[in-house]
């Protein structure tokens, strides 16, 4: 200690020489002309410790000593991190192959889209005719005392439209009502949401309950139950395009809602030839286009999610944020969440699919805009029917 005292002594003393004449200091080991932290630290490691980047941190206990890390210097200390492709400190992106400023391991598209939403697509290459004009002109013909009227020429004015990525499977009448449907991979989906008030045999759904008759279907013998968004008090509408709580506009737009129990009833929600899916069948269909973490946007519509977090519809799922109703009967989550149910449950546990309209916590692993899970019987969720397989 006494050593040191005497460092600062003559540190101080031959300051006050500096600032009068120029002073030799043997101290000044980086000989920039001034006694700093730098020198001081040169000096007390020669009592056993150093300071290799210069950080103001010893290197015995420095996480980091490289300065080539765009960390190195950071208070409190902590482990080396590197600048990634996208500039970013500790960012951990190995490539940005087309330059986006997406990392490519979750870029959707490393490329570019082309006007069809392709990624590296060739763009639009269906041609559709938009009009024939034929050209026609006459001469008469004295001998046969009448006009002969020829072609001598025609014009067809086209333009190139948009080729389908996928299939249909033709229109299904179902209660009243004609769905769309779409083929994706070797799967025939409704492409729209399910609207029946009853079971495949006739019998009705039981529908229109209040909440507290919504609350109690599983007190009620596992009640199957139907119903609209916004049929009873107690609402959300986070729909951008429409009043999601007027039922007339939402049962247009969402179709209706189902509780599980009627799911699994027996008697069966969907026309013959047809099943709600398993969750094995959702994956396989979220495989096809790609995993979760890039299937959210080709299933989303390219409307009417708040906020601006539609999707592409590149599959012709046409997945629309047709919310829920919750086990109180409340009614949440329009223009904001879509959910599915899996025709598989686990005691009181239904299993669904879920698109929503920001980042989510998943299952079976993190993705943008897509999960399975599963929770509560008594939640009311949208139907979609998949055709059986042969």
């Amino acid at each position: 200690m006494r050593r040191l005292t005497s460092f600062f002594t003559l540190l101080c003393s031959c300051t006050l020489t500096l600032a009068q004449t120029d002073c030799a200091n043997p101290h000044d080991s980086n000989s920039d002309g001034a006694v700093t932290i730098s020198d001081l630290l040169d000096l007390l490691g020669l009592f056993g410790d150093i300071d290799t980047d210069h950080d103001g941190v010893w290197d015995s206990v420095d996480e980091c000593v490289d300065t080539g890390a765009c960390n190195y210097a950071a208070s409190p200390t902590e482990a080396c991190a590197y600048i990634d492709v996208l500039g970013i400190c500790g960012g951990g992106c190995e490539g940005d192959g087309d330059g986006d400023g997406i990392c490519d391991d979750v870029d959707t598209c490393v490329g570019d889209l082309d006007e069809c939403g392709v990624c590296n697509g060739p763009g639009p290459t269906e041609m559709e005719i938009e009009s024939i004009t034929i050209l026609y002109d006459s001469v008469y013909l004295p001998q046969l005392e009448e006009w002969y009227v020829y072609e001598f020429g025609a014009d067809t004015t086209f333009t190139y439209t948009c080729a389908p990525l996928f299939g249909d499977c033709g229109t299904v009448s179902y209660q009243g009502y004609d769905y769309a449907t779409v083929l994706i991979g070797e799967q025939c989906w409704f492409a729209e949401n399910l609207l029946s008030e009853n079971f495949q045999n006739g019998d009705p759904i039981p529908a229109g309950l209040s909440d507290s008759e919504w609350e109690n279907t599983q007190n009620n013998s596992l009640l199957g139950a139907v119903a609209v968004y916004g049929e009873d008090e107690g609402c959300w509408n986070g729909s951008p395009d429409i009043d999601a709580c007027d039922p007339n506009q939402s049962l247009n737009e969402y179709g209706r809602l189902y509780n599980f129990y009627s799911v699994y009833d027996a008697r069966g929600l969907c026309p013959s030839g047809w099943h709600v899916p398993t969750a094995g069948e959702w994956v396989a269909m979220i495989e096809f286009l790609g995993g979760f973490e890039l299937a959210g946007d080709q299933l989303k519509t390219e409307y009417g999610w708040d906020g601006g977090f539609n999707g592409l519809n590149s599959s012709g799922f046409s997945g629309l944020p047709g919310g829920k109703r919750d086990q109180l009967g409340f009614f949440d989550g329009a223009g904001i969440e879509g959910s599915w149910w899996c025709s598989a449950t686990q005691g009181y546990f239904g299993y669904y699919i879920s698109l929503v309209d920001i980042g989510c916590p998943s299952y079976p692993g993190d993705c943008s805009t897509c999960f399975i899970d599963q929770f509560i019987n008594r939640i009311g969720r949208s139907v979609r029917c998949i055709q059986d397989s042969e």
